[in-house]
């Protein structure tokens, strides 16, 4: 959190009451928040829960049909350009041409923002060092990897040095260590002062990477907390997974009949959690598993996450999250 400024800063973004509809459905329904200057504020929800018509009413690519956006005190409501020289924007697709070199994509967009000849030549050799695409800068982009896509579909966004920085699901369909790239390269940005607005479904990168985080679910944001407060929720919970066997099938049921005070969750075809206000005593918990001829294959104590506080406040099951993780990954 070394960008976050103080508390009683002006908002670098102020929203309010924001609706957007297509057709008969609702996309953004009464969103309202604010963001700091210097803050990383994160936008948590699933696919579908609004999260990039907000972004895009945000930054002037949609006009809400009802609400208002305040960029650093300047309506945008009514004059949407008029802070595009404080934005930059990073859409889920790239916005990019495909037949321009890596370096003359990044002098166009450069020159978009009225820079010099030299001053943009200059700024464009600067990222493509800093993001390692340096041996990739004079090939067409459309031969870019999907990781080198992103990496460069960033440095386009921050060009012009921006103020407030706006990515949408920054590291979605990107390999591994690309994506790895990428959140040091936000944690890196924000260090140095940006105001960075980030939309994400992936509940890791939203617990690692923001200082405050909205959850947003069916267009409405149903709890905006920092991280550390949000976390609390989770204090004086004792959790243990056990993982057996052979199947856990109907393991819950039985565990509860005979300890009453636990709680209880199967979270696989193998593997069931058990959670209590007081430490959990494993070994009879074990040996009521194996007298039902169970085999314990591991027990093992985990420590409560951000998926379980946002699987409470939303009822998202953290399993739907998890598909579409996986999802991304495998369009990689």
């Amino acid at each position: 959190m070394s960008g976050l400024v103080s508390l009683g800063a002006p908002a670098a973004i102020d929203a309010r009451d924001l609706r957007k509809a297509f057709g008969s459905v609702q996309a953004v329904d009464g969103v309202s928040f604010s963001v700091l200057p210097g803050e990383l504020f994160g936008f948590l929800g699933p696919n579908g829960a609004g999260k990039t018509t907000t972004i895009s009413m945000l930054t002037g690519l949609a006009r809400p049909d009802a609400g208002m956006v305040n960029i650093r005190g300047i309506n945008c409501s009514s004059n949407p350009k008029a802070t595009q020289h404080l934005i930059g924007v990073v859409p889920d697709e790239s916005n990019l041409y495909h037949e321009l070199t890596g370096f003359e994509n990044l002098c166009f967009c450069a020159s978009l923002y009225g820079m010099r000849k030299t001053q943009r030549e200059q700024r464009a050799r600067e990222l493509i060092e800093t993001f390692g695409l340096a041996d990739a800068a004079d090939r067409k982009f459309a031969s870019y990897s999907k990781g080198m896509k992103r990496k460069l579909t960033i440095a386009a966004g921050i060009i012009h040095s921006p103020a407030i920085l706006f990515l949408d699901e920054p590291t979605t369909g990107i390999d591994v260590a690309s994506a790895r790239q990428i959140r040091q390269l936000i944690a890196d940005l924000h260090r140095t002062g940006t105001t960075i607005f980030l939309t994400t479904h992936y509940i890791e990168e939203a617990q690692r990477l923001c200082d405050r985080i909205a959850f947003i679910v069916s267009g409405r944001v149903v709890r905006i907390d920092t991280v550390e407060d949000l976390m609390r929720q989770t204090e004086g919970r004792h959790v243990v997974q056990f993982t057996v066997s052979n199947s856990a099938a109907g393991l819950c049921e039985a565990i509860l009949g005979e300890f009453p005070d636990l709680q209880c969750q199967t979270v696989s075809d193998c593997a069931v959690r058990v959670e209590s206000a007081e430490p959990v005593r494993i070994g009879p918990l074990v040996r009521f598993i194996e007298d039902r001829d169970t085999e314990v294959a591991e027990a093992r104590k985990v420590q409560p996450s951000l998926e379980e506080v946002f699987v409470e406040i939303t009822g998202i099951a953290a399993a739907a999250m998890k598909r579409e993780k996986e999802r991304a990954e495998a369009g990689a």
